[in-house]
């Protein structure tokens, strides 16, 4: 008897799927009002594939993992990681003891809120790899590069900094140039997550594989991409025309 009532309070105390989450009546009511009747499948169907490809997902608080879809939804972005518009990222919440979900928007997800928004002609962010910079005007804006003509060849070349300009419809024009050390310095000071000196080792390989769980941020994942979504926030929240949505994701960028 004493191991039956200790069973059952051992399924008592078992954390409910993100899929029986989702089909709760008042999760399901509050999604078809936030999203509406119509969408509201193919939202919870998007949302559940990310969060069950994403095994630090499943340990996050499951409304903060809803009210991420939410936003992602309110700014018409998709939350699929092969897309890049938006991330759902595991941050430890030291205040409340327990691990939330973070907005995090990816900067494919700038890219598309900046051309919705209809006031840019060209919006554009790339790699400058080793040997193609000649040189680069801050004053006059102006960049001189050589680019490595065979694609193979320049994704193994090492990057040395990162290069986002945009032009508006009207002819206005801005550009901006970071090395590679400066953004490896910006996001030593402003990611809690990522440390430089870590994140040398993992590109020389000296961490073990059965550690590189603990490095889960995007900056060590994904350095280049989340150096692009920096210079485009750089870019256009300095001297970009933001519409609404923008500014919505920007304030809500990287939030609980």
């Amino acid at each position: 008897m004493q191991v039956n009532n200790s069973l059952t309070q051992t399924q008592e105390k078992k954390p409910v799927s993100f899929s029986n989450f989702l089909t709760n009546q008042y999760v399901k009511q509050k999604i078809i009002e936030t999203v509406g009747g119509k969408d509201s499948q193919k939202f919870m169907t998007s949302i559940l594939s990310a969060v069950t490809n994403n095994a630090t997902l499943q340990e996050c608080d499951q409304m903060s993992v809803l009210n991420c879809a939410f936003l992602g939804q309110a700014l018409n972005l998709v939350p699929s990681p092969q897309l890049g518009q938006y991330y759902m990222v595991p941050f430890k919440n030291k205040k409340k003891n327990c691990t939330e979900a973070q907005f995090q928007l990816g900067y494919k997800g700038y890219i598309q809120l900046a051309i919705r928004s209809g006031y840019y002609k060209k919006i554009n962010v790339v790699s400058i790899k080793e040997g193609e910079l000649i040189k680069y005007d801050p004053l006059e804006e102006v960049i001189e590069v050589r680019l490595i003509a065979n694609d193979e060849q320049r994704e193994q070349t090492p990057t040395v900094g990162y290069f986002a300009m945009f032009e508006y419809m009207n002819g206005f024009r801005k550009t901006l140039y970071w090395s590679k050390d400066k953004m490896l310095t910006h996001a030593d000071k402003y990611s809690q997550a990522f440390n430089k000196d870590v994140y040398q080792k993992i590109l020389a390989e000296n961490i073990p594989q059965e550690d590189m769980w603990k490095y889960s941020s995007f900056w060590y994942k994904d350095f280049d991409g989340m150096a692009y979504k920096t210079m485009l926030r750089q870019l256009i929240s300095k001297w970009g025309i933001m519409s609404t949505e923008m500014q919505e994701a920007y304030s809500k960028d990287m939030a609980v």
